[in-house]
């Protein structure tokens, strides 16, 4: 059983091989390199800031449109918020 909140679902994606993606520190490598406090980051994205924690913490996997909305504030394609070692998947 899944718990769905509003931003996120409470749950892991496997890859193929059987391995967790995890975003967490991609986004949060991003957000300050941007230069963005999370709560910063998290208005200009519509999300909450413990949301925001909980993704950079790899607590929670953000649903796409998550993703993309954090991309779009981040002025970054959303495959930039993607760990190195996902994208060939």
């Amino acid at each position: 059983m899944l718990d769905v909140y509003s931003s996120f679902v409470v749950r892991q994606k496997r890859t193929d091989n059987g391995e967790v993606v995890k975003i967490g520190t991609q986004v949060k490598r991003v957000r300050e390199r941007a230069l963005l406090t999370q709560e910063e980051l998290a208005g200009r994205a519509g999300i909450g800031t413990a949301t925001l924690n909980r993704i950079e913490r790899d607590r929670v996997e953000p649903h796409f449109s998550t993703i993309r909305k954090l991309a779009k504030a981040l002025d970054v394609d959303p495959s930039e918020l993607l760990p190195e070692d996902s994208h060939s998947f």
